[in-house]
C-alpha cells in the first residue's frame, strides 16, 4: 500500500485550520477529506468519494449512532413539549440559589449518569439548560460541564460502555484472560479522566476563572444573551407560557425508564430510549397531554433537530476513512517510536495517541489500531501494564472531550443549545490544562 509519511497530515491540518477561520464543521471536515482524497487518486476522486460515503453509512455503528442520536431527540422534544422539563427545572430551582450551585449540581448529575457518554451529554443537557439559563450561565459553559462528565466519567466505570469495550479490546489482543480486571486495574492510571473531572468544580466556583472565548461567552450571557450566533435550537428549546406544569413524573419517569433499561439491556442506549420514547407516549396518551398530531409531529421535529450533529459525525467517520487511506495513524506511531523508551512510554503513547484520536475523531476505533502495536511494545519493555493501558484510555478520554467533530462534544453542544465549534474554542483551555497535568503525570508515573 501506498504511503504518504508527513503528507498524510495534510487533510486533518486543513479541516482545523478551515474550522477555525470559517467556524464551519461539515464544511471543514469535508474539505479535507476532498484534499485527501484528491493526495490519493485524483482521478478517482468522485468513484473514492461515493464508495467511503456508503462505507460510512453501512456501517453498523454509524447507523446505531443515527437511530440513538434522532430518537434521543424526539424524546427531549416530547419532555420539552408536554412541560415535563420546566416541571423539572421548578423542581430542582427551588433547592438551587446561585449560578455556582447550578453548575455543581449539573457536575453532579454528570457523575450519576455514567452509563454511556451519549447517555450524559443529552440528557443532562436537556435537564440542566432551563436552570442553568435562570443563573445567566452560558450555553458553551454548560456544554462544557456537561461535555466533562461524559465520556471522562465513563472511562472510570467498570461497567459502561467504554469500559466493556476496552475490556474486550484487551482480551481479543491476548494482554489479560480478565480483560475487565486488566481494566480496572488501569482505572487509577486514567490521569486525564481523574484531572478533567476534578478541573470542573474549580472552574464552577471561580478558583479556576473563565479563560479566553469562555470569558467572552460569559460576557455575552451577562448581557442575556445566553447562546452564541448561529444556534437553531427551536426544537430543543423550552418556551415558558407559564401555564400549569404536569406532574413532575411526566420527566423523571423517562429519563428513569431510559437510565434503567440501558442498564438493563446490558448497556444498549438504543434500547433504553426506545422503551423511554415508548413510556412517554403512554404519558402523553393517558393524560391528553398532547393531541395525536401534535404528538408525533413534535417527534419528528426533535428528530430533525439532530440533522446538523449527525451531518457532523458522518462528515467526521469519512475523514476518518480518508485518513486511514493515508496512513495518518501507522505514520505518526513510527515516528514517536524511538521516543518510546520504558519510562518515556507512558507519557509518549498518550500524547501521540490523544493527538491522533483529535486529529481523526476516532476514539473506539482508532485504539483497535493501536494497542497490537502499543502492547506488545509496553510488554517487550517489561512496562507497568496499567499504566500504560491507563495512557491510552486516557488518550481515548481526551479525544473525545477535545475534538470539535467527535460524537460527545457535538452532542453536548447540541444538547446544551450552542455550536460545536463555539463549544470546542470555549472548552479548550480546560481541555489543555487537564491533559499537561495528566502528561505531567505519565511523566512522572513512567519514571517512578
Amino acid at each position: 500500500m501506498e504511503t504518504f509519511g508527513a503528507w498524510s497530515l495534510l487533510p486533518t491540518a486543513v479541516v482545523l485550520g478551515m474550522a477555525i477561520l470559517t467556524r464551519r464543521t461539515i464544511e471543514s471536515l469535508m474539505t479535507g477529506a476532498l484534499v485527501g482524497l484528491l493526495m490519493i487518486d485524483p482521478t478517482r476522486v468522485v468513484t473514492q468519494g461515493s464508495d467511503i460515503l456508503l462505507d460510512v453509512l453501512g456501517n453498523d455503528t454509524v447507523t446505531w449512532i443515527i437511530l440513538v442520536c434522532g430518537l434521543f431527540g424526539s424524546l427531549i422534544a416530547l419532555l420539552v413539549k408536554t412541560g415535563g422539563v420546566l416541571s423539572f427545572g421548578d423542581a430542582v430551582t427551588r433547592r438551587i440559589h446561585g449560578r455556582r450551585q447550578s453548575l455543581l449540581a449539573t457536575w453532579l448529575l454528570g457523575l450519576v449518569i455514567f452509563v454511556d457518554d451519549y447517555l450524559n451529554a443529552l440528557t443532562i443537557s436537556a435537564s440542566m439548560k432551563k436552570i442553568t439559563d435562570r443563573f445567566r450561565v452560558s450555553r458553551e459553559k454548560l456544554a462544557y460541564v456537561v461535555d466533562s462528565t461524559a465520556a471522562p466519567i465513563c472511562i472510570l466505570v467498570p461497567f459502561s460502555t467504554w469500559a466493556v469495550f476496552f475490556a474486550g479490546l484487551l482480551e481479543e489482543n491476548d494482554v489479560a484472560g480478565n480483560g475487565m480486571g486488566l481494566y480496572i486495574e488501569a482505572i487509577p492510571f486514567m490521569f486525564y479522566a481523574w484531572v478533567a473531572a476534578a478541573v470542573v468544580p474549580l472552574v464552577a466556583l471561580g478558583w479556576i476563572p473563565d479563560l479566553g472565548p469562555m470569558k467572552a461567552a460569559e460576557a455575552r450571557a451577562a448581557a442575556g444573551r445566553l447562546m452564541p450566533e448561529g444556534v437553531d435550537d427551536d426544537a430543543l428549546e423550552v418556551e415558558d407560557t407559564g401555564g400549569k406544569r404536569p406532574h413532575l413524573l411526566n420527566f423523571l419517569l423517562p429519563i428513569a425508564s431510559l437510565i434503567f433499561f440501558t442498564w438493563y439491556f446490558e448497556i444498549d442506549i438504543l434500547r433504553g430510549v426506545i422503551v423511554a420514547l415508548a413510556v412517554t407516549l403512554v404519558l402523553i396518551a393517558g393524560q391528553q397531554l398532547l393531541s395525536f398530531h401534535d404528538t408525533f409531529d413534535t417527534a419528528l421535529d426533535g428528530f430533525k433537530a439532530m440533522i446538523m450533529p449527525l451531518g457532523t459525525l458522518v462528515a467526521g467517520f469519512a475523514l476518518k476513512e480518508v485518513n486511514d487511506v493515508l496512513g495518518l495513524t501507522d505514520f505518526v506511531i513510527a515516528t514517536v517510536q524511538p521516543l518510546m523508551t520504558p519510562g518515556m512510554l507512558p507519557a509518549v503513547v498518550f500524547v501521540t495517541m490523544a493527538f491522533l484520536a483529535f486529529a481523526t475523531g476516532s476514539f473506539w476505533g482508532l485504539f483497535a489500531v493501536a494497542m497490537p502495536i502499543v502492547l506488545p511494545l509496553a510488554a517487550s519493555m517489561d512496562s507497568h501494564m496499567p499504566l500504560v493501558i491507563g495512557a491510552l484510555i486516557s488518550a481515548s478520554a481526551f479525544g473525545s472531550h477535545a475534538c470539535f467533530y467527535g460524537d460527545s462534544t457535538v452532542l453536548s453542544a447540541q444538547g446544551s443549545g450552542c455550536t460545536p465549534m463555539a463549544h470546542a474554542l470555549t472548552q479548550l483551555p480546560y481541555v489543555l490544562i487537564a491533559a499537561a497535568i495528566a502528561a505531567a503525570l505519565f511523566l512522572v508515573a513512567g519514571h517512578l
